[in-house]
């Protein structure tokens, strides 16, 4: 069997950490105070949070690609049909800066009663003043020099006892589109008449261009209607552009409000694993620094990146939950190994073995987590990289804190111990004897005489004795084979349902469950500036391809708006001749004037840049609904090229429908990109991770053996993630990445334990392995899970994501540490026969466990 030596890498790690060790351990103070002063320094960042946080008004920069296709039609958009100061909803390029409300009804809305209440709600409204004396009419957008109206009221003109004497017709009415304002329609018998309708909306639009301004007045909007109940029009909903971002900041707020109940989590967990009944030996103190270490290491690190200018995305709020059960993992590490280190040497000795002991172990740990993370830099997602470049970069810091800081905090506890002092009163007490063993309270500083070592605690014990031997029985090993089959098969049929992408934010880009069936116009934009619009033929190609939109029972018929339909009727009202490109360009500006169609024609140079129509989508009832009609737009306008028509179709809200298009190989974010980046990330981590077992474990099948468990544990993840009701979107792509850290973490330990363990035997390996590294996994778990557990009381999707995820990768995660894994070892014995070095001694490795084996070395 192929082995290799690893000490080319290993030996100056182990050299350069002894050394290390044995400073700290000589000068614990400075160590100590030099990471808080830094702490407090880069903790100044978090003065330009505020500054570095991306603009929740503006959703898309956060939750969709940076190559998104959609994004670029904006930009094409923006570019040849800017908004002019006349507005125009139908025009705008964005969703714009507005408040609505929605009102339903049971029966009919359509009645004097109920709009005699509405026009009063509309006045209410337009009463509203800011702190600064700013009202709907200082802030509206205009058209023609007065405020933008609403359709529903311009009806009646503000009377309410013509509402029952009007012949509605819909969704277009004189001219008037009413499928946005009006829903929940009855007709009249063969008819397009309105019968009756029970929902209506008002939308109330402001400028663009004074943010501060409209941002006072929205929230003064919203505070004041939100609550608003009204006996005759019955539901009231209250949505404003800045709901979306008042709804994310409401929810990060109440997360962060959970992070003093995480740490006081951690603390308890850590306390009690640390807990022992030697007053002498007791890490409690340590086991506190160790979780604050942790904290530092967050401040510093966002600190640093917030100094630096990095966007700060709501995403990053759930990272300090992920960093605080890494850092505590690392502490349950270094205190393991300091508890083998011998009781009588200088402090600066048992540090210097404890940190040669802890070095590649914490390294290695460090690495998987920090590369799950900047890997996930690959992927467009603007917030995935968001949390990534934070959370990597804190691991990196929780590393030099825990190194530093932690370490000093262990120094100076060695230096009480030394003294054999209490952990608590710091007042010496004596040596357990066996005349005063039975007073643990005032007695303490027991060790192993053996080995000079702290005593084992009892549940290493456990693993030893009991657990190690039960799992290694052959009919339990049956038992384990079969329910990893189980797990597999549940994994795999969870896979089959996995669904694609997100609603969060567009769900409410309509409002509520009305208005789903009249959906939005769509941009029909013909993008050459060489089309012959004068041309016949061409002409006909282009309306050709503009019939195919209307065609669909996607699309509202007869109701598209194009500008080329009125020219052409107009032309031949007047006799006028556009067969060529000079009489074209000629009368075509004056007439586009006469009913507004200037914004929908770019003219430069006497060249048509580009043109735009507007065809009316319908039925947009849920994501599934979505996805078609991006999918049916962008594939009709890709097949008008065979007729040389060169077309774009665009509306804001593509932008967030990318994420569940299918199949559409023209879209940037589409289902099949989600899952591709998803699995390139994991196999581009996963491969990295693998080229670090092969240089950290000299047995090139147990590397594999840590692949394999890596890709068990992204399977077990994916399946059931998607049976707990979790979509694969930008949110659980992140955890997805994650997974690999955390999977890899506990998988290569134990692997390495196996392997280097003195035992002769198979199974006796195992039991071993368990022995060394059993209660570290445990604790790993529980810190991690403590981590993030409170983020399941959130009422943000992302936070319950994140948890669920989370508790799934630290479930599987642990249960292939000490469950599979250690029994599918068993079954290869040439896995380890062979790995021995030339004077037969175990070869030394990553494990900070795996010396501890090696009492003989250590003594």
């Amino acid at each position: 069997m192929f082995t290799y030596k690893t000490k080319y890498i290993e030996k100056p790690v182990e050299t350069a950490f002894q050394k290390l060790g044995r400073c700290i351990g000589k000068y614990p103070w400075l160590f100590f105070i030099l990471p808080l002063l830094i702490s407090g320094v880069l903790g100044g960042g978090f003065y330009f949070l505020q500054q570095r946080e991306v603009d929740l008004h503006d959703q898309e920069i956060k939750n969709t690609s940076r190559n998104s296709l959609a994004k670029e039609d904006k930009a094409f958009v923006k570019q040849h049909f800017p908004h002019r100061e006349e507005f125009s909803r139908l025009r705008l390029y964005n969703e714009g800066v507005y408040a609505s409300l929605t009102i339903a009804v049971k029966s009919n809305i359509l009645t004097v009663k109920a709009f005699q209440e509405i026009i009063k709600l509309d006045e209410r409204v337009k009463s509203l003043k800011t702190s600064k004396n700013y009202t709907y009419a200082n802030l509206c957008a205009k058209e023609k020099s007065k405020c933008a109206s609403n359709e529903v009221l311009d009806i009646v003109n503000y009377d309410a006892s013509k509402i029952e004497n009007l012949t509605l017709n819909y969704p277009s009415h004189e001219r008037l589109y009413l499928g946005g304002v009006i829903d929940g329609v009855k007709y009249k018998p063969g008819t397009k008449e309105i019968e009756t309708a029970n929902a209506t909306r008002l939308f109330y639009f402001l400028q663009e261009n004074i943010k501060n301004k409209t941002d006072a007045w929205l929230t003064l909007f919203n505070d004041t209607l939100s609550s608003e109940t009204n006996a005759t029009l019955g539901s009231i909903s209250v949505f404003t552009t800045l709901s979306r971002e008042q709804e994310l900041k409401k929810n990060s707020e109440s997360v962060t409000k959970l992070f003093p109940i995480t740490y006081v989590l951690a603390i308890i967990i850590s306390i009690l694993s640390c807990l022992r009944l030697d007053c002498v030996r007791n890490k409690v103190t340590v086991a506190t620094f160790g979780v604050i270490s942790a904290g530092l290491s967050v401040l510093s690190s966002f600190g640093l990146l917030l100094y630096c200018g990095m966007p700060f995305a709501m995403t990053v709020a759930t990272a300090p939950f992920l960093i605080l059960g890494i850092g505590v993992n690392d502490m349950f590490i270094m205190i393991k190994c300091w508890q083998k280190t011998r009781v009588h040497d200088k402090v600066e000795d048992r540090m210097a073995e404890t940190y040669k002991e802890a070095a590649v172990s914490i390294t290695i740990t460090t690495l998987t987590h920090a590369l799950a993370f900047y890997i996930g830099l690959l992927t467009p997602f603007r917030s995935v990289q968001s949390f990534c470049v934070y959370t990597g970069t804190a691991v990196l810091f929780c590393y030099i804190y825990n190194i530093m800081f932690f370490g000093a905090c262990l120094a100076l506890n060695g230096q009480r111990e030394a003294s054999n002092r209490h952990w608590l009163t710091f007042r010496k007490v004596e040596t357990p004897n066996e005349d005063n063993k039975s007073n643990a309270c005032s007695v303490g500083g027991a060790y192993d005489p053996e080995t000079n070592a702290e005593e084992d605690t009892p549940i290493s014990v456990f693993f030893k004795k009991y657990y190690g031997p039960f799992l290694t029985k052959r009919w339990t090993k049956v038992i384990v084979i079969l329910l990893y089959f189980v797990f597999v098969g549940v994994s795999i049929y969870g896979c089959s349902q996995m669904k694609v992408g997100i609603d969060t934010y567009k769900s409410k880009y309509y409002g509520n469950h009305h208005f789903r069936q009249n959906g939005p116009f769509v941009m029909v934009i013909v993008n050459d500036s060489t089309f012959q619009y004068w041309n016949k033929a061409a002409r006909a190609n282009l309306m050709a391809c503009v019939r195919e939109f209307e065609n669909s029972d996607m699309v509202a018929k007869n109701m598209t708006i194009s500008w080329l339909d009125y020219f052409m009727a107009y032309s031949k009202r007047v006799n006028l001749d556009i067969s060529q490109k000079d009489k074209f360009m000629k009368f075509l500006p004056s007439a586009l004037k006469l009913k507004g169609f200037s914004e929908d024609v770019d003219i430069q140079n006497d060249l048509i840049e580009a043109s735009r129509m507007f065809v009316p989508i319908v039925n947009i009832w849920n994501p599934t609904d979505e996805k078609n009609i991006l999918k049916f737009f962008r594939e009709t306008a890709r097949n008008c090229k065979s007729k040389n028509v060169d077309l774009k179709v665009y509306h804001p809200a593509f932008i967030y429908f990318e994420q569940d298009a299918v199949n559409d190989k023209n879209a940037a974010i589409d289902q099949h990109d989600i899952i591709r980046n998803t699995v390139q990330n994991i196999i581009v981590a996963t491969v990295a991770m693998l080229v670090i077992s092969l240089m950290l474990i000299p047995n090139p099948l147990c590397s594999l053996w840590v692949t394999f468990a890596i890709a068990s544990v992204i399977v077990g993840v994916a399946g059931f993630m998607a049976l707990w009701n979790v979509n694969l979107d930008s949110v659980s792509m992140i955890n997805l990445v994650i997974c690999l850290g955390f999977s890899v973490h506990f998988s290569a330990h134990i692997s390495y334990a196996f392997v280097s363990s003195k035992q002769e035997n198979a199974d006796d390996k195992a039991v071993d392995a368990l022995y060394n590294l059993g209660y570290p996994i445990i604790q790993g778990a529980l810190s991690a899970i403590a981590g993030v557990i409170v983020l399941s009381a959130a009422n943000s999707y992302i936070f319950r994501t994140f948890f669920k995820i989370m508790f799934l990768v630290i479930s599987f995660g642990a249960l292939h540490g000490i469950v599979f894994i250690p029994v599918f070892l068993t079954f290869f014995g040439v896995c380890w026969k062979s790995v021995r070095t030339e004077n037969s001694e175990p070869i030394r490795g990553n494990s900070e466990l795996v010396k501890m084996t090696n009492n003989g070395e250590n003594s």
